[in-house]
């Protein structure tokens, strides 16, 4: 496969002066939340039988197996390329509880923020979705994530970054998440970050021996659209609690004046390679 040497130098010349001065290189996300308050889900602890029913509604809205194994305390499962949310339970010092896990939908994604080609995206609506058609396989996604969320199909023919889209198809069709759904214990809640923030507060003001005085996601990682509120101790229920308040690529200012050239050029080149090749395969096609 030949590549389109414009192209290339093309796109590797205005990324690499773009990184070269220090400006840091910024994915296209959504409109800011001031402009449109983004979709969000409200778990609450209390309320979460460990049933599962969250899993199977997501194995069977997005064709993966069906779960088979129970949650049970000291066992942690994580997410993988066949699962996208799974129920964890904890013994803490406030008693047993079941914890839901999946992407946490950041305000503002280090996953998005990595992504030099808009594969992993931050929609107007609220979900991090992934995008095939834009990927180039590069996995900075999966690096970046404070949460660890990202997975690849190792084992797969055609491997593809999974992860948790919040139902985002379901959304645009003004239904609401398969978990949502599927819950029969009303541990999920959906709405907008606004009004899920305002509930949480409400329930921890009416029963505040119920609940630990703190949502999960408010403010971590520079807030995310999955929030939790629980009734035993952040630390004792699998929660990373030494995240930052700030956003994650937040952090990226500044990097760019103290890493080596080789390091900051290597994307640019790996981006340069995947638009001449696109751009040349396009050309391609229409000459079909």
């Amino acid at each position: 496969m030949s590549i389109n040497r414009r192209n290339f130098f093309k796109v590797l010349g205005v990324t690499g002066l773009t990184l070269a001065t220090g400006s840091a290189l910024k994915a296209k996300t959504a409109s800011p939340e001031s402009e449109k308050e983004f979709s969000g889900i409200l778990f609450d602890s209390t309320r979460c039988l460990g049933c599962q029913s969250c899993e199977k509604a997501c194995a069977k809205v997005n064709n993966l197996p069906k779960p088979t194994e129970k949650p049970e305390v000291g066992v942690i499962r994580e997410t993988n390329e066949t699962r996208r949310t799974v129920i964890n339970t904890y013994n803490t010092s406030k008693g047993e509880f079941s914890i839901k896990k999946q992407c946490m939908h950041c305000n503002e994604p280090a996953c998005a923020a990595a992504c030099l080609t808009q594969a992993m995206y931050k929609t107007k609506e609220g979900p991090v979705i992934w995008r095939a058609d834009k990927c180039m396989g590069c996995r900075y996604c999966m690096v970046s994530c404070p949460f660890d969320v990202p997975k690849f199909e190792y084992h797969s023919s055609n491997p593809q970054i999974v992860k948790c889209t919040m139902c985002y198809d379901r959304l645009l069709e003004g239904k609401i998440p398969a978990c949502v759904y599927a819950c029969t214990g009303d541990a999920l809640h959906f709405g907008t970050r606004k009004e899920l923030i305002k509930e949480a507060r409400r329930r921890i003001q009416e029963n505040p021996d119920d609940y630990e005085d703190h949502i999960y996601g408010e403010h971590e990682a520079g807030g995310t659209s999955f929030l939790y509120l629980t009734a035993g101790p952040i630390n004792e229920l699998g929660f990373k609690n030494t995240l930052q308040n700030s956003s994650y690529p937040s952090l990226t200012k500044g990097f760019l004046y103290s890493v080596p050239t080789i390091f900051v050029l290597w994307p640019s080149i790996l981006l340069g390679i995947y638009e001449a090749t696109k751009n040349n395969n396009s050309k391609s096609e229409s000459h079909e």
